[in-house]
């Protein structure tokens, strides 16, 4: 069941990045992702940083599926995660689906992200050794 769990979320980590970068950001099928790099870099670059911004999202979904340093790609996501909702948290709150609310799926999804890779990664389990 542990390695059903971890591969599931692995996928759905990767579906994430995948719809948001490709969908919201480089199809602009969400038109508020552009609103907000907008209401924070200004509206001439916005257009451009977004589909950058949302090319990068489907390349971290490449990574993930990649399964290459996967702990490494872990924590520059929840790096990623973090800095991006505390930048909108503080600069655009108005323009967020819950609004600084947002924060805490940030935090929920960060949660998992570490759990899945940490705690229940089945390669990647570690035991301690006291001699």
């Amino acid at each position: 069941m542990r390695p059903a769990i971890h591969t599931a979320i692995h996928y759905i980590a990767a579906g994430v990045w995948l719809i948001n970068g490709l969908l919201c950001k480089v199809l602009n099928l969400v038109p508020r992702h552009r609103e907000i790099v907008s209401q924070i870099i200004g509206q001439h670059y916005a257009g451009t940083f977004t589909f950058i911004i949302g090319l990068l999202e489907c390349l971290m979904a490449l990574w993930i599926l990649s399964g290459l340093w996967a702990r490494a790609n872990v924590i520059i996501q929840v790096a990623v995660i973090i800095t991006m909702n505390l930048i909108e948290f503080s600069l655009a709150p108005h323009l967020l689906l819950w609004g600084r609310f947002n924060i805490i799926w940030a935090l929920l999804f960060s949660v998992i992200l570490l759990w899945n890779e940490f705690g229940l990664n089945p390669k990647k389990t570690t035991t301690c050794v006291i001699s």
